[in-house]
């Protein structure tokens, strides 16, 4: 499969590592945080934590920002638009808004990798207003419904 290419450039000359995959196989990219010193993000608090690059996708792709599996489960930090949506569209600077849920405050390291972004295909969707929509066995059965 041919590699789609995405132009990345980083934010007011920064050092931060740009975001990269650190295994072969793996689907997303890690999201390194690009602050200048320590952030405390308290138990209960979000803190929007910005990721010192800003890139162009292409028409019909998006970048889903993801919660890092070992933040979440070790700490409780994750992120609290999961999965966050950037659009082919956004020129600005990326930002991940992270959430402690944790019991303890967790401290954001400068360069600490804080999410990871998998770049998706968007396909073109056209809405169609109908009067009814043809039955599943399912119907409008949700959350729930199956008593799992």
């Amino acid at each position: 499969m041919k590699p789609i290419q995405v132009k990345i450039s980083r934010i007011g000359g920064g050092t931060v590592p740009l975001p990269r995959k650190m295994t072969e196989h793996a689907a997303g990219f890690d999201v390194s945080a690009a602050v200048d010193r320590p952030v405390v993000v308290k138990a209960g608090q979000i803190h929007r934590i910005p990721c010192g690059f800003a890139m162009a996708l292409p028409p019909g792709y998006e970048a889903q920002m993801r919660p890092r599996s070992g933040l979440s489960s070790k700490h409780g930090v994750t992120l609290i638009n999961s999965p966050g949506t950037i659009d082919c569209d956004y020129r600005g600077e990326i930002q991940v808004p992270l959430i402690n849920l944790g019991p303890a405050d967790f401290t954001v390291e400068p360069g600490m990798r804080i999410a990871q972004m998998v770049i998706v295909p968007v396909p073109p969707v056209q809405l169609v207003e109908v009067d009814a929509l043809d039955e599943t066995s399912r119907g409008s059965g949700g959350f729930g419904h199956t008593g799992h």
